[in-house]
């Protein structure tokens, strides 16, 4: 009997817990506190800062499930997600750890065992690879690790691989070393007995690929290239969970697995087609299926979907689903978002975090899906308009650069403009493309690139000691420091042996302020946490880094960032009494100058919600509540507790708890003695970010005081202008009434001026082979009024021609009208003809083929485009 993929998970988990490892939960997809990663793309993400020496290892052996996501690098570039059956943007990865304690042997020992002993696997489909060894490096074959695998595989299945596929690395420096690979060939026998395994290894077969890599990292990379051997080895071994399944389940693809086909046959469901029945459907069947699962997962962890870093990313993933469902399968109105129950079902059990945050994945899926079809149907007129250019320029081909803009600005991909243009007899540039593609990447590169050399150690220390919550000045010494360098400008990291500095992490901003040696001051300009590093920020080193300094945090901006962090308690527990339980923090941010906190809520807050939450959270102010504090709870007593705690966030065994009366919360920041520090809050706005997400921003102390003063003042300078009366809101609602008066006779003066103008062009008609044409330069206020002159001549005018232009502000003008008659019998259409005409004004425009508007930049040429669109009647 096939065993399930909750079976093959569980059995994982429990063949390591046996083997004395730690169980631990995926860590969050969506990457907090290292500026080199935006998703964990890796099962060993969340122990990186144990590789690196910046934590203490907790378990000597650890075992997990991890969820990733990668939309980059070898084999998987998202455009080829979905082409074939077994490369994917989210996926599971199953993994076991050794944090200097087994390496090797243990490794290999145990991979075989539970692929062949416990799970079944047939032991003559199994090849393993070792790494050659590299002359660059000086590194010799892998002849330890093969010399293992001799236990298990005859010679001719362990291949030696290349130092490309068989030595990891972490990045351009730190810990790496040699893998060794486990590929199963699951070929029918036929094949198999055609061409050996062997020979199909690392050659991108789909039915003989890799399952299992097996990672001994025992060297340090430094900047200048050459390894150093690391004291303590560690074992990092990373397994995919769909393949394996695949392998296990006896089919030759991982979507025909029981992980994709429930989600598979919704698609089916929905779209009233069979998978299996055509190849381009298979495949956006596959696609949907794969990207569902890495949006869903990155919404549940707190990204949502926008413009910018992961959500721009999140937001391309949904879009090329949303693009398949549309050009594939007919879908025409959003549709992956109900997916999201069969995904739960699938998947639920060992994410629970699909079910709490089902309702906010919904919403979030649904309001993007109707965006981004509104944005396709803008896409698709755009292409129209550049296949008619490029017909009328007698050109056969796109140019590459436009259908760059398509992809870039509007989520089309290159294949559906090259499909439509095809239908048009066209082509596309795709070299042209290729090369605005690749200059856009290097732009990106170019901008963000950092340079980092080596830490320069002087002192060991095993992780900095955090004094901030107690003072905000303390003797340091410098642990170590390196050199950064970003566009041209260099500064400084440094590392203290303790310190009084926040550094950036939970949405607060890390502190600023000085260290000080002998009345010599350097400033600090911030401090920020990589990979559990508190990291100082200076734009010079000081010249003794050796000696004791004196390290001084800038109490004034820490005291506001305090105020404005303890508000954001306040106000998460003042929403859940208004609003209801069902809020939950999406995202914060909170430095000297404001705070700002994002949550669920499904629809605007009133003013008389937001005047409650303000009035409760100033009341907890007034009552000056103090802060019950514990910095080291277990998890089970602060769940105990009732403490919030955040979808999205790692937590470790132990945490900090800030109490401030029926306030309790999960929290790493920086926070008052006592509510009455504050002063008080005010919310400044109330607005949506997100479907289902609101976003609040509010100032508090000083700010506050000074924001309600500057209202008091507005009022009095309002009492001034209407001193005639008492009542102020009297006096403004009479303003506003003879304001409207007066609009009243603006207009109805414009109406008369329009009647005339109107008599003045219809007494200039035009007569040409049946057609009425009034083509004229017109003296006009605004675009609303020459639209209206244009209609009312349409319905008093047969068979018209309309050509006015206009200088409006400064800025030209020019509308094309034509009588529906001359549209259907003559094939003119204003569209493309005032497309044509706008070039002499520096502009362009569109519309229907009954009437379209071109501005423009060229006054001067005004004339000539009314001209150029008299040519078309010709």
């Amino acid at each position: 009997m096939k065993r399930t993929s909750k079976e093959i998970r569980n059995a994982f988990l429990d063949f390591f817990k046996e083997k004395e490892h730690q169980i631990v939960q995926s860590a969050p997809m969506v990457v907090k506190g290292d500026p080199t990663l935006m998703f964990t793309n890796a099962g060993m993400n969340q122990f990186k800062d144990q590789f690196l020496g910046n934590e203490p290892v907790k378990w000597p052996r650890v075992a997990d499930t991890q969820k990733c996501l990668r939309v980059s690098g070898k084999h998987n570039d998202l455009e080829e997600v979905g082409l074939d059956t077994y490369h994917h943007t989210m996926f599971e990865m199953l993994g076991n750890w050794s944090f200097g304690d087994y390496f090797k042997k243990e490794a290999i020992d145990w991979a075989w065992e539970f692929l062949v002993d416990r799970m079944g696997l047939p032991a003559d489909r199994l090849y393993a690879t070792v790494f050659e060894g590299s002359s660059d490096d000086n590194l010799q074959r892998d002849n330890e690790a093969a010399g293992y695998w001799e236990n298990h595989l005859p010679k001719e299945r362990i291949l030696d691989g290349s130092k490309k596929d068989n030595f990891w690395e972490m990045g351009d420096t730190g810990p790496c070393g040699p893998c060794s690979e486990i590929h199963i060939d699951i070929r029918p026998e036929n094949e198999r007995e055609k061409i050996p395994g062997q020979e199909l290894v690392n050659k991108d077969h789909p039915l003989v690929i890799e399952i299992w890599n097996l990672v001994f990292i025992q060297f340090n990379r430094k900047a200048d290239g050459s390894l150093q051997e690391l004291p303590a080895k560690h074992v990092d071994t990373g397994m995919g969970f769909e393949r394996l399944c695949m392998a296990l389940q006896s089919v030759t693809s991982n979507y025909d697995t029981d992980i994709f086909q429930n989600i598979i046959a919704e698609i089916e469901n929905l779209s009233s087609i069979k998978y299996g029945a055509e190849e381009k459907t298979d495949i956006a069947m596959r696609v949907i299926a794969d990207h569902l699962r890495a949006v869903a997962f990155a919404i549940a962890d707190g990204q949502l979907p926008s413009n910018n870093k992961a959500g721009y990313v999140i937001r391309r993933i949904l879009r090329r689903a949303v693009r398949y469902g549309y050009t594939f399968l007919n879908f025409r109105e959003p549709f992956i978002f109900r997916l999201s129950e069969v995904l739960k079902k699938t998947m639920g059990d060992a994410f629970p975090e699909l079910a709490a945050q089902q309702q906010l994945i919904e919403k979030v899926m649904k309001e993007e899906e109707e965006s981004f079809l509104r944005t396709l149907s803008t896409g698709i007129k755009l292409l129209d308009e550049m296949i008619f250019k490029t017909k009328q320029e007698k050109k056969s081909q796109i140019s590459g650069n436009d259908a760059f803009v398509l992809y870039d600005t509007y989520g089309f991909p290159l294949d559906l403009t090259a499909l439509i243009a095809r239908e048009n007899g066209l082509n596309v540039d795709e070299t042209g493309f290729t090369k605005a593609m690749e200059e856009q990447k290097n732009r990106s590169r170019n901008a963000a690139q950092l340079e980092t050399g080596d830490w320069v150690e002087i002192r060991k220390i095993e992780q900095t000691k955090f004094l901030g919550y107690d003072s905000t000045e303390a003797e340091i010494r410098i642990a170590r420091y390196r050199k950064v360098s970003q566009k041209k400008k260099s500064f400084y990291q440094l590392v203290f042996d303790q310190t009084p500095f926040y550094g950036e992490s939970g949405g607060q901003v890390g502190d600023s302020g000085y260290i000080e040696q002998d009345g010599v001051k350097i400033t600090i300009f911030d401090t920020q946490k990589e990979n559990n590093l508190i990291v100082h920020l200076t734009e010079k080193l000081p010249e003794n880094p050796e000696e004791p300094f004196l390290a001084v945090v800038n109490q004034e901006k820490r005291r506001e960032t305090a105020n404005n962090h303890t508000a954001t308690h306040l106000l998460h527990a003042a929403l859940r009494e208004v609003l209801g339980t069902h809020v939950e923090q999406k995202g914060s941010l909170v430095n000297s100058d404001h705070l700002r906190f994002d949550f669920s809520h499904f629809q605007k807050m009133t003013d008389e919600e937001i005047e409650q939450v303000e009035s409760l959270v100033n009341e907890k102010i007034r009552a000056n509540t103090s802060r019950e504090e514990n910095r080291e709870m277990s998890m089970q007593k602060a769940q105990e507790l009732g403490a919030m705690m955040l979808f999205g966030e790692k937590y470790g065994e132990s945490v900090r708890v800030i109490k401030f009366g029926e306030s309790v919360e999960l929290c790493g920041g920086t926070h008052v003695d006592a509510t009455g520090q504050i002063g008080l809050f005010k919310i400044v706005s109330e607005s949506a970010i997100a479907a289902g997400v609101r976003r609040i921003e509010a100032i508090t102390g000083k700010r506050a005081e000074k924001y309600v003063n500057d209202q008091i003042n507005t009022l009095k300078n309002i009492r001034e202008t209407v001193k005639g009366s008492k009542d102020i809101l009297a006096g403004v609602m009479n303003l506003l009434r003879e304001n409207t008066e007066l609009s009243k006779k603006i207009e109805a003066f414009g109406r008369e001026r329009l009647k005339i103008l109107k008599g003045n062009l219809k007494s200039k008609v035009l007569k040409e082979n049946g057609i009425n044409i009034i083509a004229d330069r017109v003296d006009i206020d605004n675009a609303a009024m020459l639209k209206d002159l244009a209609f009312q001549l349409k319905n008093e005018v047969e068979n018209l021609y309309l050509v006015l232009g206009a200088d409006i502000d400064g800025k030209p003008n020019l509308t094309v009208m034509i009588s529906e008659d001359l549209v259907n019998e003559k094939g003119l259409n204003a569209g493309k003809i005032v497309r044509e005409a706008g070039r002499e004004i520096k502009g362009g425009g569109g519309g229907q083929s009954f009437y379209a508007t071109a501005g423009g930049k060229d006054v001067s040429g005004i004339q000539a485009a009314i001209e150029k669109a008299l040519s078309f009647i010709n």
